[in-house]
Formats: C-alpha cells, sequence, structure tokens
C-alpha cells in the first residue's frame, strides 16, 4: 500500500516504514498574537483547507469560552465551527486517541490555548510525536497585565514552530500587548487574568501599553491614558 504523503494522520494499515515517515512530518505549532489579531478566523481557514482536500479534522475549544456558543469555536466576521471542548482536567492525548480509533485525523486545531494546562501542551506533543497527527495550537500569549498565560508559556517553550499572527497598534505600530476596559472606558490596572464575555480589550505596542498602565508618562494625546 502506497504511503499517504499528503497527510500527518496515524494509519495503521501503513507499513513501517511509511508510518514513520508520516509521523516524522508531525509537529506542534503555536500561533500566538495579541486580542482581536484574526487566530479564530485564521485556525477556521486552516481547518476548511484540510476539509476541501477530503481531510479529517479534530477542533478544540475552551470549555469556559461560550461566546459562539457551548463548543463552538467563532470568529469575529462571522465563521463559526464545533469543536470538542477541554477543561483544566481533560486528557486531550486519550480524546484524540479515542477519534482515532474511529477513522483517521490529518490535523488537530485548538482554540484560546492559552487556557491549557502545561501537562495538556505536553499532551498536544505526544498527540504529534506518539500519534502523528500535526497539532495547530492558537492563542494569546500574555495577558493585560503583561504576563504569559500558563498555556502559552509552555507552548513557547515545546512547540517545534512558533509563528506570531499579528495585529496593529492605533499608532500602526505591531500591537504585542493588550489592555482590559472597565464599563467606564478606561484602562483597568488590575484584576483576574481570565474574564470572558463582558470585557472589552484593546491591543497596543509595548510603549503605547506602558503608558495606558501608568508605567510611563503619556506623550500624545490619543488613547485612553489622558481621557
Amino acid at each position: 500500500m502506497p504511503c499517504e504523503r499528503r497527510g500527518c494522520a496515524r494509519l495503521t494499515v501503513l507499513p513501517r516504514a511509511c508510518r514513520v515517515y508520516v509521523e516524522s512530518m508531525a509537529k506542534l505549532h503555536f500561533h500566538y498574537s495579541t486580542m482581536n489579531a484574526g487566530k479564530s478566523t485564521a485556525l477556521l481557514q486552516a481547518s476548511y483547507n484540510y476539509i476541501e482536500q477530503g481531510m479529517e479534522t479534530m477542533l478544540f475549544i475552551a470549555a469556559l469560552d461560550d461566546r459562539a456558543g457551548k463548543g463552538r469555536i467563532g470568529s469575529r466576521i462571522g465563521l463559526s465551527a464545533e469543536a470538542s471542548m477541554f477543561g483544566p482536567d481533560s486528557d486531550i492525548f486519550a480524546m484524540v486517541a479515542e477519534r482515532l480509533r474511529g477513522g483517521p485525523v490529518h490535523c488537530v486545531f485548538v482554540d484560546e490555548a492559552q487556557f491549557l494546562m502545561e501537562e495538556q501542551v505536553w499532551q498536544l506533543a505526544r498527540v504529534a510525536d506518539r500519534l502523528g497527527v500535526p497539532v495547530m495550537a492558537y492563542g494569546l500569549r500574555t495577558d493585560f497585565r503583561g504576563r504569559l498565560f500558563p498555556g502559552s508559556e509552555a507552548l513557547l517553550a515545546i512547540a517545534d514552530e512558533l509563528r506570531e499572527v499579528r495585529t496593529i497598534c492605533r499608532c500602526g505600530r505591531k500591537a504585542t500587548m493588550v489592555v482590559r476596559l472597565g464599563p467606564d472606558g478606561k484602562v483597568l490596572h488590575q484584576g483576574a487574568q481570565i474574564v470572558i464575555g463582558a470585557a472589552q480589550y484593546v491591543s497596543l505596542c509595548r510603549r503605547h501599553w506602558e503608558e495606558e498602565m501608568g508605567r510611563m508618562p503619556a506623550e500624545d494625546m490619543v488613547g485612553f491614558a489622558r481621557l
């Protein structure tokens, strides 16, 4: 039987030499950015590209993120898809392995990957290393305080490939940070790391983030600091 090199699924019917080749292609990818950079849109488009070629994908979304509905990944431009949910105690490796028993999976996609636990990031690595399925994780790098999320920290440490999904600050520079706004529209300097739903976020470059967080004096009249 010929080796299906276009896919990266664990196909147990393949000869061992072919399985080794297929599994060696699988990697753990981390696509990171700040808020409103189009991560979910990119994920859904990438999954669709697989499906369009007759391949199977498996999507995951954090259970605490129900903005598009429970068990759905949604984008700001209206795209959405059903996804398996993961919580802090979910064994993602076992979930993928169970799905593989019913047929091939050519790629695993994880949205809101910053909410993964460190052990779950290692589970994703094992999906690539031991099941031969590539994993594409999409998430925030830092929170509104400029601190790494646990899941993002682990992904930055062990992912095979890192890719920044870019958006821009109000000044035109690349946005790498995010601020959280309160109900009055003012920047919040403290609060829980994770707030889903009602919170409003704005992506900024590092310079303007420092000004909005009060770490440096504001040097322009644009933004929230002087309102």
